[in-house]
């Protein structure tokens, strides 16, 4: 079964890294479905119950985002909170993503030595990114490993991005199955 990428960044054509993700997962269509939320709701009204479908035609999710403040863009955190539904994701009936493989992949523009207790931001992605595991637990679904490019807003050469577009491919076929 194919992966569903829940691509959200607000302006994918100024990002080096996600677009070339982007490049990289158009060349597997055999392999994902992405799914472009700044592109399909520029206005924000998202469709729920298409969103429900999307999903449950997907047994392998990765929300694919920019670190934004340490956490997620807006309208990923709309679509969560517009899409996660009671009595459909969780509740006494809401089962629809139980036992969902679900995984992040996210592109940092720090560097990777700044994220650990002593380092500048002083806390790790892995605790930055509790919110998601436990939003995750919390319906049911398998947390996978999260992937993550570090110093994607200046630091990453052009080599370091291409192969980072191979690594995050290998991550989702690894994790299909």
């Amino acid at each position: 079964m194919k992966t569903l990428i829940i691509l959200a960044h607000p302006n994918l054509a100024t990002s080096k890294v996600n677009q070339r993700w982007h490049q990289e997962l158009l060349q597997h269509p055999d392999q994902v479905t992405i799914h472009q939320l700044y592109k399909e709701y520029p206005d924000w009204n998202i469709d729920v119950a298409r969103e429900q479908q999307l999903l449950e035609a997907h047994d392998h999710i990765i929300l694919q985002f920019p670190f934004y403040w340490y956490s997620y863009p807006p309208l990923l955190k709309k679509w969560l909170d517009d899409v996660f539904l009671y009595g459909w994701a969780y509740g006494s009936e809401g089962n629809k993503l139980n036992g969902k493989k679900m995984g992040l992949a996210i592109s940092i523009g720090n560097k990777q030595e700044n994220y650990h207790k002593e380092g500048s931001v002083t806390f790790t992605v892995e605790q930055l990114i509790t919110p998601f595991q436990a939003s995750m637990q919390h319906v049911g679904g398998i947390m996978l490993p999260h992937f993550a490019m570090f110093g994607s807003s200046f630091q990453a050469t052009e080599q370091q991005i291409d192969q980072s577009a191979k690594d995050y491919i290998d991550y989702i076929v690894e994790h299909q199955h």
